[in-house]
C-alpha cells in the first residue's frame, strides 16, 4: 500500500484537496440554505411553510446522484455550461441542505415557544426574535446530528466521481484501472476519508461537550 501511495502521492493529494475544497463550499452553502428553508417551515406564513416543506421534501427523496447528474447533464444542455466539480458541489449542496433543514427544524421546535411570545412582546420583530433568541438555542440542541450530517457531506463528495470531478474517488478509480491494485488503492482513499471526517466527529463531540 506504501508503495501505491508513493507512486501515485500526486494524484491522490489532487483528489484529496478537491474532495476538501468541494466539501469545505457545500458545508457552508448547505448550512445556510438548509437553516433558511427550517425557518421557512416555521414562520406563521403559510405561503412560506409549503415552499420550505415542498423543497425539504423534494430533494430529501431524489438520490444525490440524479440531481447531480442533473446539473451536470440537463443544466449544460439548456442553460449554462458548468464542469463536473460544480455540478457535483451543487448536487451535493442542495441534498444536504435538505436535511440539515430538518435537523434545524427540529431545533426550533425544541425551543419552548414562550421565547419567541416573550421575545415579541419585549418588541423585537420576528426575525430579531429568531435570529437573536431561538436559533442559537437551536443550534446547540442539533449538534450531534448536525455533526453527523457533515461527516456524511464529506462521505457522499464521492458522487464528484461519477462527473469527473477529480475528487478522491475519481482519482481513485483512476489509479486502480492503471494498476490493477484496487485492494491497496481504496484503502488509500478510504484513509484520506478518515482523516477529513474523524477531526469534524471529534470537533462536534468536544463543541457538544462544551456547550452543554
Amino acid at each position: 500500500m506504501l508503495n501505491l501511495f508513493v507512486n501515485n502521492w500526486h494524484s491522490f493529494l489532487t483528489g484529496f484537496g478537491w474532495t476538501i475544497l468541494s466539501s469545505i463550499v457545500a458545508l457552508i452553502l448547505s448550512l445556510i440554505i438548509g437553516s433558511l428553508f427550517a425557518i421557512m417551515e416555521v414562520m406563521p406564513n403559510k405561503a412560506l411553510r409549503i415552499i420550505g416543506n415542498i423543497y425539504v421534501e423534494i430533494f430529501r427523496n431524489i438520490p444525490l446522484l440524479v440531481i447531480t447528474m442533473f446539473f451536470y447533464l440537463v443544466i449544460p444542455l439548456y442553460f449554462v455550461k458548468i464542469n463536473g466539480f460544480t455540478a457535483g458541489t451543487i448536487g451535493l449542496t442542495i441534498y444536504t441542505s435538505a436535511f440539515i433543514a430538518e435537523t434545524v427544524r427540529s431545533g426550533i421546535n425544541s425551543v419552548d415557544i414562550g421565547q419567541m411570545e416573550a421575545s415579541r412582546a419585549m418588541g423585537m420583530t420576528y426575525g430579531q426574535a429568531m435570529r437573536y433568541i431561538v436559533l442559537p438555542q437551536a443550534f446547540k440542541l442539533v449538534i450531534p446530528p448536525l455533526g453527523n450530517q457533515f461527516v456524511n457531506l464529506v462521505k457522499n463528495s464521492s458522487v464528484l466521481a461519477f462527473v469527473a470531478g477529480f475528487d478522491l474517488m475519481y482519482q481513485g478509480n483512476a489509479i486502480a484501472s492503471q494498476t490493477f491494485d484496487t485492494v491497496n488503492t481504496y484503502l488509500v482513499v478510504g484513509l484520506f476519508y478518515l482523516i477529513i471526517t474523524l477531526p469534524i466527529s471529534y470537533y462536534m463531540q468536544h463543541l457538544e461537550r462544551k456547550l452543554a
